[in-house]
């Protein structure tokens, strides 16, 4: 049982209350340990206190919870430190969808523009944080969940000497998605994929014990005639058949690209905007549970993981309880998946123990998805160095390497549009003059 200090940067943020419902359902392995929830709401932060004390009080643990909006207080001497953070909300995330699509390419949260944006904020608030955690707490561990995580981890990785992994649940997901819309058991699926975050193919996918491709492609052949499938579901299984992997969602983006954009046009909001219709609810939920002696979070009213997906806990408790467990991480290559750079940070299975976090060698992705892979691989190393000391020339120059984008033509013109609507949220230096 670890008995650590917790900071958690985000901790006023739709997703907090679900984290810490996942951490007091995993009480028992932190019981002696600390929280310290950071953000820049107070009344957020105070409303998520509430619900974690009466969550820990609930299950009897000893588990202290407190909040503050000094962020290097909140760090001093922890040992690890969770970073769930979107510097300009919701808001910004509208801006990242909404000014690519009127230059008619995709926006998105982590895909194309947005997703360059978001990891330019992102960055720019995380060499701050990383200061502080220099001055606080230097040899904590960092769990991000903080998007584009590939390129958030990159960043750190590549400039600094922090001790960083990144997290997400979508080679859990995805794959139990595709299961369950063709009609099958996603518990006796077995897949492990390798690529990057958001960008990963299955190398090791087996159902029931057999080989699962040939299943999938049964399936894509009955769905060819009865058309019972849409959007996300029917192209995540067109493409499992044709390229004979499991692929992670965020592929729709590039090998169904028009039909994307025809239908984003053809929406009245975007997804950001549908969130932030949904975000008064959430704290609404929250206020309510807060009230109670035992808060039980409805997982339709909350955002993120509950319990089974909130992985950095689980890797948290890996880690710290020396628990020796494989399970899906972005950290740096170091040769564990071939035809990447040593340095690349990939999204593979990692070994999670007392020594840390650590790739394990897996099988190279087949040619015929590697090529975009890889061009994706060198866009995430030009974004990170942008965001982390590049000019906005040489970031012009990573975002016209993205294969949504493919124009320098429209790489300046959404750069110098981006930027100014972002403004508030970037270093000088990457504000065109």
């Amino acid at each position: 049982m670890a008995r650590i200090k917790l900071a958690y940067i985000g901790g006023g943020s739709t997703r907090a209350p679900g984290t810490m419902a996942s951490f007091a359902h995993q009480g028992e392995n932190f019981n002696g340990s600390e929280v310290v929830l950071i953000d820049l709401d107070a009344e957020r932060l105070a409303l998520t206190k509430e619900i974690a004390q009466r969550l820990m009080a609930a299950r009897g643990l000893d588990i202290s919870v407190e909040a503050t909006t000094d962020r290097l207080a909140g760090l001093d001497s922890c040992d690890a430190v969770l970073t769930s953070y979107r510097p300009g909300g919701f808001a910004a995330r509208v801006l990242d969808e909404r000014i690519p699509l009127s230059h008619n390419v995709i926006g998105q949260e982590t895909q194309g523009p947005g997703g360059f944006f978001m990891a330019l904020r992102s960055i720019a608030v995380m060499q701050d944080i990383l200061a502080d955690i220099d001055r606080a707490c230097p040899d904590a561990a960092i769990f991000n969940y903080t998007n584009p995580v590939n390129i958030v981890s990159q960043a750190v990785s590549d400039h600094s000497d922090a001790n960083i992994v990144s997290l997400c649940e979508g080679p859990i997901v995805y794959p139990r998605m595709l299961a369950e819309a063709v009609g099958l058991d996603p518990d006796q699926l077995d897949v492990a994929s390798v690529g990057l975050n958001h960008g990963s193919w299955s190398v090791r996918h087996t159902y029931r014990g057999e080989p699962l491709i040939p299943v999938l492609r049964d399936k894509w052949d009955e769905e060819a005639e009865a058309s019972r499938l849409a959007g996300q579901e029917r192209r995540m299984l067109q493409l499992a058949a044709a390229m004979d992997s499991v692929p992670s969602g965020y592929f729709q983006y590039y090998y169904f690209e028009e039909e994307i954009l025809a239908e984003y046009h053809a929406k009245a909001t975007t997804r950001a905007e549908d969130i932030l219709a949904e975000v008064p609810s959430y704290w609404s939920h929250y206020r309510e549970q807060a009230r109670s002696p035992d808060p039980q979070l409805d997982p339709s009213r909350s955002r993120g993981g509950i319990h089974e997906l909130e992985l950095a806990i689980d890797c948290m408790d890996a880690v710290f309880n020396d628990r020796d467990e494989v399970m899906t991480v972005n950290v740096a290559n170091a040769g564990s998946v071939a035809g990447f750079e040593d340095s690349l940070v990939v999204e593979t299975l990692g070994r999670c123990d007392a020594d840390g976090v650590r790739p394990i060698e897996m099988p190279s992705l087949p040619s015929h998805v590697h090529g975009l892979v890889e061009a994706l691989g060198y866009y995430q190393q030009a974004a990170a160095d942008a965001a982390w000391s590049g000019t906005s020339h040489e970031a012009v120059q990573a975002l016209a390497s993205h294969p949504l984008v493919r124009s320098i033509d429209k790489a300046e013109r959404l750069y110098a549009e981006m930027a100014h609507a972002h403004r508030h949220y970037l270093p000088e230096r990457l504000i065109p003059a």
